[in-house]
């Protein structure tokens, strides 16, 4: 199995826990709680928090923080804080845990004097995150994902000068090397390939190579991937074979996971598709 879900209900709220494969990613954390407060305490990983419904206030080296709903907070490895509701209906959050091959011990300073970023362009992408992470099936997609957050916070903790304010995503053409990672998509659609392999067999960097790509061809790898598994699937489906045999035959994950983008790509799911072309033989 791609991870182990541990999800626990308790008088003050519930939590949800995982840890997906997906490098660099230690944990997947949500949580709802309406009163509990957590002491002063420490991760040997950097935590990624975003407050889905009502905020949190927390002290970390010895100041006072807050998280409104349209803030991300990125909170150092290794440095104290604690943590508690800040309105009366307490908080729902949702949080990665990431190691030091996203982010390096040298941004830990930076992030220590500004971990609440205001940045709705960062905020979306990491609930875009968490929602592939959610089922199992769109590493590639989380791993893309991840990869360009990363480079976001970096260039967020960096310093920069006061006419650019907020981190702009740089343009970077390059169709070479976007053929050359279509052409290995191309190998891999049933086997599937990761970000980092990817960007090892290419080579570039793991940003630069999802910018080349989604610039040259508008579409980002994984949805390029995850066409191709579904062109394979409708011709599979129309020469009678279930949806189940065709989800592992064409690289996705299970039935449930061809059937969500399956519907999202041709409008209907695997079984209707397969009985409109069996009315017609």
């Amino acid at each position: 199995m791609a991870r182990q879900r541990n999800d626990q209900r308790m008088a003050d709220g519930s939590v949800s826990a995982w840890r997906p494969r997906v490098p660099g990613v230690v944990e997947v954390f949500h949580a709802h709680y309406t009163e509990y407060a957590y002491p002063m305490h420490v991760h040997d990983a950097w935590t990624l928090l975003i407050v889905d419904d009502g905020a949190v206030r927390y002290d970390l080296d010895r100041h006072e923080h807050g998280t409104p709903h349209d803030t991300v907070s990125l909170l150092p490895p290794h440095v104290p804080h604690n943590g508690s509701p800040a309105t009366p209906d307490g908080f729902r959050k949702r949080v990665l845990y990431l190691d030091a091959s996203r982010l390096g011990d040298e941004l830990i300073g930076p992030a220590v004097d500004a971990p609440d970023l205001r940045d709705p362009v960062l905020r979306r992408r990491v609930g875009q995150l968490h929602a592939a992470l959610a089922l199992p099936g769109d590493e590639l997609e989380a791993e893309s994902r991840l990869t360009l957050i990363g480079e976001r916070l970096r260039t967020h903790l960096r310093p920069r000068g006061d006419e650019d304010p907020v981190p702009r995503d740089p343009v970077r053409r390059d169709p070479a090397l976007a053929r050359r990672l279509r052409e290995l998509l191309d190998e891999r659609v049933v086997a599937g390939i990761g970000l980092e392999e990817a960007a090892a067999l290419v080579p570039a960097h793991p940003a630069h190579l999802v910018r080349a790509f989604s610039g040259a061809y508008g579409i980002a790898p994984h949805q390029y991937l995850m066409s191709r598994r579904v062109d394979r699937a409708r011709r599979l489906l129309l020469a009678g074979r279930a949806p189940a045999d065709v989800a592992g035959a064409t690289g996705f994950y299970d039935q449930a996971h061809l059937t969500r983008h399956f519907k999202r790509l041709v409008g209907v799911t695997p079984g209707r598709y397969r009985a409109s072309g069996t009315r017609r033989g």
